[in-house]
């Protein structure tokens, strides 16, 4: 071999184990230099405390009244005056209220109330449908700070439970450095009243008021600027919303320990960053949880994408901020499950990184190599959050002996193109666990379509110089973006992949503040907590 190609061949080989001279070790060093804002803290959130009681406390403030029709007025507001209740059917039937739809109606001036906000529960009674009319109630009342009522008699206890859980999580706000927007005086609480009020406080409690907080730690973290939130400090972060829970073991993964497991492919995405990635693994063992190995959620933390080499355009790139959404959601439902000290067996795996263009980047047409030994031709730097989740997926497999592993990712604009804002994308090799990931999204609310895994994506990401590239040559974007990952993936272990693009993050609504929505933190929680053994067998090709 000539002294060029001898060179040539050490230089491919220093790559392919992950420590080429523009190693991610170098972006360590360079690091230390690169610290948070002191001075840049987000304005406190509020959140109202919530108690249950079989009457109310005071018959003052803001009420809220759910009807699903007009005979409830006579019974769910039985504590109102006479001249109270006449007053609200006048009003009601003047606005001519529909009560078969999730509508509202506030009304002042009556007795001694601020605001009686009346909500019809529609005909739907399914728990993600009260759910969802409590987020549109306490997005709707956020500005009342006075104490709150709900009349809820006869509601069953899960419905009133779900309620309250609802106007918890419709109570975040995104305005995080907002200081002046963001009231000093705390928010008044909450009374949830019915006849089944013990049952759903246990309910509550139990469930309701954990997927509150998980849903607001996952939320800020993705709204967060990325200035503040990098692979660091989502480790900070995460470590201190886990601090004291029980059951629950973490490590983080720095430079040295991913280059020491050969995970060359989350190192390469961020070897063009002043921050070093991250692996971040929250294991949750709750009492009584199955033996059979736990489940496993992989989510993509791309704390900020620029695109790397492969610039992105600068129009909406600040949006990119939002492209660790999967990882929040994953950490979130983790800490969920382990509030409410659910029977389940958990680990999040986040994969960190920053992508951004420098001296060190990876460039198109380099080659890394994964965890599992796999070598990957990058067509696109732009295309990095497949590479981050190939380590992560590949680090389950070999390490955790999953019972199912499901990633979650803001990956592609093409499965936005396919399914808007309705849905996220879901692809699986195994039956029996897109069925039980379906079911959770129907009772969670996340909704989910299930996407092909056709053939023809292992001719797209076929490479002539390694074993994959890490962009296909097909319009099916989402696909080829799907098979990639799972090309991580023993055939034969239960593995799903959610593409959550078009529904991480977007404008203000009824149901949601601006920034991110929280996708996934529910779906997986309902997953998780419900989820069956799936045989271990390969797919038919």
């Amino acid at each position: 071999m000539s002294t060029f190609r001898k060179a040539i061949a050490a230089s491919l080989s220093f790559a392919l184990a992950g420590t080429a001279l523009a190693s991610p070790a170098l972006a360590q060093g360079r690091s230390d230099a690169v610290a948070p804002s002191l001075t840049l803290k987000a304005a406190k959130s509020q959140h109202r405390a919530v108690t249950f009681a079989a009457a109310p406390a005071q018959m003052a403030g803001t009420l809220v009244l759910p009807l699903t029709g007009e005979a409830d007025l006579a019974t769910r507001a039985s504590a109102l005056s006479d001249a109270e209740r006449d007053a609200i059917a006048r009003a009601l039937k003047a606005a001519e209220f529909d009560y078969k739809g999730q509508g509202s109606l506030s009304l002042r001036g009556i007795g001694g109330w601020d605001r009686i906000h009346v909500v019809s529960t529609g005909t739907d009674m399914s728990p993600a449908a009260i759910q969802k009319l409590g987020v549109m109630a306490g997005r709707a009342l956020m500005k009342d700070k006075g104490p709150l009522t709900v009349m809820a008699g006869g509601l069953p206890a899960e419905a009133v439970a779900e309620l309250a859980t609802g106007m918890g999580i419709g109570e975040y706000r995104s305005d995080l450095y907002q200081a002046k927007a963001r009231d000093a005086a705390a928010m008044a609480g909450t009374v949830v009243v019915g006849d089944t009020a013990g049952a759903a406080r246990a309910l509550y409690e139990g469930r309701g008021k954990a997927l509150v907080e998980a849903m607001a730690f996952a939320r800020d973290l993705s709204n967060e600027p990325a200035n503040v939130i990098y692979p660091e400090s989502f480790v900070e972060r995460t470590r201190a919303a886990f601090a004291g829970v029980p059951g629950v073991s973490i490590e983080a993964l720095d430079v040295p320990a991913m280059e020491r497991l050969g995970m060359g492919s989350i190192l390469g995405s961020g070897r063009g960053s002043a921050r070093p990635p991250r692996m971040l693994i929250v294991r949750y063992t709750g009492r009584g949880a199955s033996s059979a190995g736990p489940v496993v959620l992989a989510g993509k933390g791309i704390t900020f994408d620029s695109g790397g080499i492969s610039i992105k355009n600068s129009g909406g790139m600040g949006d990119m901020k939002f492209d660790m959404s999967g990882a929040a959601s994953v950490v979130g439902a983790v800490l969920a499950l382990s509030k409410s000290r659910a029977p389940v067996d958990v680990v999040a795996i986040a994969a960190l990184s920053e992508n951004m263009p420098d001296g060190n980047a990876v460039r198109p047409a380099d080659v890394l190599q994964a965890m599992n030994g796999k070598t990957i031709e990058i067509i696109s730097t732009d295309a990095e959050g497949r590479l981050v989740l190939a380590d992560a997926v590949a680090y389950a497999d070999a390490k955790l002996n999953p019972a199912a592993i499901v990633d979650m990712a803001t990956l592609t604009g093409s499965i936005v193109t396919a399914l808007g804002d309705d849905y996220a994308g879901m692809f699986s090799r195994h039956d029996p666990l897109a069925t039980q990931l379906l079911q959770a999204g129907e009772a969670s609310g996340d909704d989910l379509w299930r996407m092909p895994l056709h053939a023809s994506y292992a001719d797209d990401t076929k490479s002539t110089i390694a074993d994959i590239k890490n962009s296909g040559a097909s319009g099916a974007g989402a696909g080829a973006g799907a098979h990639f990952i799972g090309a991580f993936v023993k055939p034969e272990t239960p593995w799903a992949h959610i593409d959550i693009a078009g529904m991480a993050w977007g404008g203000a609504s009824d149901v949601k503040a601006a920034g991110s929505t929280g996708y996934g933190v529910r779906l997986l929680e309902a997953f998780v907590r419900n989820f069956q053994p799936v045989p271990k067998i390969a797919a038919a090709d």
